[in-house]
C-alpha cells in the first residue's frame, strides 16, 4: 500500500501522541510534525515544550493551527520523496477553528461553525484524493492523524462546549470511513477498531 491515512484517538494522556511517533518512526520515512497547538498561556507552553523535547531533532516541524487541509496537500507537494506526516492534534484544530472570530457583521454565536464545516470540508477532501493523486506517482505517503476522544462523558452545558464535542464525533466517522486503520488508545494500550486484515476477513 503505497500511501495509508490511520487515525488514532485517545483520552487525555492515554498514550496516543506516544504511540502515533512510534508509528512514525516504524515508517523509516522522512517525517513532518505537523502541530495544531497555539502557547497562549505558560501551561500550554510547558506541555509543547515536553512534546518538542520527546520527539526526534531532524523531524521537519510545521505549526498549522488552522488551514491544515491546505498544509498537507503543501508538505506533500513541496516533499520530492517518500514522507511520513503525523498531525497532532485534531481536536486543537477544531478548538481553534470553532473560536476564530468571526467578522461578519450581526453574528452573535460564539461558534463559527461556518468557518470550521469550510476547514473541514477541505481537510476531508484533501484526505480522500491523496490515493488518487498520487497513485500516479512513485511516493509513498502515510498520515498520521491524533485526535482526542471527548464523547463518553455527559452532554457539556453551554453552546461551545456542545458543539465541540459534537463536531469532534462527526469528524471522527468521516475519518474513519477514510483511513485504512483506525486506532483507540487506552493507558498506553491500543485497540484496533480498523485494519485492512479485518476488512478482508469480512467480505
Amino acid at each position: 500500500m503505497l500511501n495509508k491515512v490511520h487515525l488514532i484517538i485517545g483520552g487525555a494522556r492515554s498514550g496516543k501522541s506516544s504511540l502515533a511517533e512510534r508509528y512514525a518512526k516504524s515508517s523509516n520515512l522522512p517525517v513532518t510534525y505537523i502541530a495544531t497547538a497555539q502557547a497562549f498561556d505558560s501551561e500550554m507552553q510547558q506541555r509543547i515544550a515536553q512534546h518538542q523535547a520527546e520527539r526526534p531533532e531532524h523531524w521537519q516541524l510545521v505549526e498549522s493551527p488552522l488551514l491544515l487541509g491546505k498544509t498537507i496537500a503543501s508538505v506533500i507537494e513541496n516533499s520530492q520523496q517518500d514522507i511520513c506526516i503525523l498531525v497532532d492534534c485534531l481536536t486543537l484544530w477544531l478548538s481553534n477553528s470553532l473560536c476564530k472570530p468571526n467578522v461578519e457583521a450581526g453574528h452573535t454565536s460564539e461558534c463559527n461553525l461556518d468557518y470550521w464545516q469550510q476547514e473541514k470540508q477541505q481537510f476531508l477532501a484533501q484526505l480522500e484524493s491523496i490515493k488518487l493523486r498520487l497513485s500516479d506517482k512513485k511516493q509513498r505517503v502515510e498520515i498520521i492523524l491524533v485526535s482526542n476522544e471527548v464523547g463518553h462523558g455527559i452532554v457539556p452545558m453551554g453552546e461551545l462546549s456542545r458543539q465541540f464535542v459534537d463536531q469532534a464525533g462527526w469528524l471522527h466517522q468521516a475519518i474513519a470511513k477514510v483511513a485504512d486503520n483506525v486506532e483507540f488508545v487506552m493507558a498506553g494500550l491500543p485497540l484496533s477498531l480498523k485494519s485492512p486484515e479485518a476488512t478482508k476477513e469480512k467480505l
